[in-house]
């Protein structure tokens, strides 16, 4: 009994951070999940079709009864802005729809009974029949496939997309890469600065660690902001180069993939430095001295000595600082050209520009699953180092 009572208590106790992670972590990501997956807006205005052609086996023009409720479908659709999400999803499917649907509505609102074929030439072409075909499940891996410039055709088999048609896969491999350069260079940065702030004590400490952890207290488009003020042709970086004599023209800093790499670079370098640091802290000081006097020269005590005492320390940095850097969109937005946006840009213009929900949710999904295979490599490193060291 009072052991019962004990659990009871002890769930009562969660009970407030379990509604927290439901309501601000799973529901949201759930949400996101089945966005991906969801595509009710052609389903949703033509039930009647959805019903009948799904035994038409996509050859030649369907018969006169699926056309005949796409007809009734479109007379009894009221709601106009459910009507142009459907005309927006099936121009998406198959290019001329909507001045098709255009020229196609008036006139079934007016008559039902009137010939599509007649009405225009575009409903004798099985491909518009095929697209309504396509696009009357509620579920699709359409988004998911456009990610990585996939699509399907007719016959349900997955091709690369025309060349020019989409620049997802291309965007997510930009994104990879910038966030691979910004994480090896606060690597190169963060690991000696690390090394130094451990390497001293009392009052140097302070001001190192100081100086990494100020930057985290301004604002991040402030920060931005500062880096656009500095990197641009007038700005404090080129007037120090011209007056110096080092160039006779400003450098090109800012609106290219540079500035975006130095402002990030910056803005994430607290990131390396601080796991970095907790780890080399807890290294006893003699080993490097130890190492010394038996002979090992310095770069061979640090190689065999230091850096795998560090290593645990410096996968935290690099995992910290990636997954950061996948995700941004202010830094690269203010300081970056149109070729340097990353996928959150993508992801922005989907869900507020083109209203494109399922899109931007099938994007997230991909930074999700980048998210998640990091988290399995560091797990997996992990466990190798702790039997290494055991």
């Amino acid at each position: 009994m009072t052991g019962r009572r004990n659990r009871r208590r002890a769930a009562l106790l969660i009970a407030p951070l379990a509604l927290f992670l439901g309501v601000f972590f799973f529901w949201p990501l759930a949400t996101m999940l089945a966005q991906s997956v969801s595509d009710p807006a052609v389903g949703r205005v033509l039930p009647l079709t959805s019903a009948a052609i799904a035994d038409w086996d996509g050859q030649g023009v369907p018969p006169p009864e699926i056309q005949r409720a796409f007809a009734t479908d479109l007379h009894e659709a009221t709601d106009d802005l459910a009507v142009g999400d459907m005309v927006r999803r099936l121009n998406s499917a198959q290019s001329g729809f909507r001045s098709l649907m255009n020229k196609t509505l008036p006139a079934v609102r007016e008559d039902v009974d009137v010939d599509l074929a007649s009405l225009d030439r575009k409903w004798s072409n099985p491909a518009y029949w095929q697209a309504i075909r396509g696009a009357v499940s509620p579920l699709t891996d359409r988004n998911l496939l456009a990610t990585m410039d996939l699509e399907r055709n007719a016959g349900g088999e997955i091709n690369r997309m025309p060349a020019g048609s989409s620049a997802n896969g291309a965007i997510i491999l930009r994104t990879l890469v910038v966030s691979a350069i910004v994480t090896l260079c606060c690597l190169l940065i963060g690991l000696p600065y690390a090394m130094i702030a451990a390497s001293v004590t009392g009052w140097r400490r302070a001001v190192l660690l100081g100086a990494v952890l100020l930057p985290l207290w301004t604002s991040l488009l402030v920060r931005t902001a500062a880096w656009f003020i500095l990197l641009q042709d007038s700005g404090l970086i080129n007037g120090m180069l011209t007056g110096l004599g080092i160039v006779d023209q400003p450098v090109q800093l800012i609106f290219n993939r540079l500035g975006v790499v130095i402002a990030m670079t910056h803005v994430l370098l607290p990131f390396m430095v601080l796991p970095i640091y907790s780890v080399l802290a807890t290294i006893p000081a003699n080993l490097m001295p130890a190492a010394a006097s038996l002979g090992a020269r310095p770069l061979r005590a640090f190689w065999r000595v230091l850096l795998p005492l560090a290593l645990r320390g410096i996968l935290s940095g690099v995992l910290l600082v990636f997954m950061t850097a996948i995700g941004y969109y202010i830094t690269p937005a203010l300081v970056g050209g149109a070729n340097d946006q990353m996928i959150s840009a993508v992801i922005t213009q989907y869900a507020t520009g083109s209203a494109n929900w399922g899109m931007a949710a099938a994007l997230g999904v991909v930074l999700l699953a980048l998210t998640l295979v990091l988290y399995a490599c560091y797990g997996w490193l992990s466990r190798e180092d702790a039997v290494r060291l055991s």
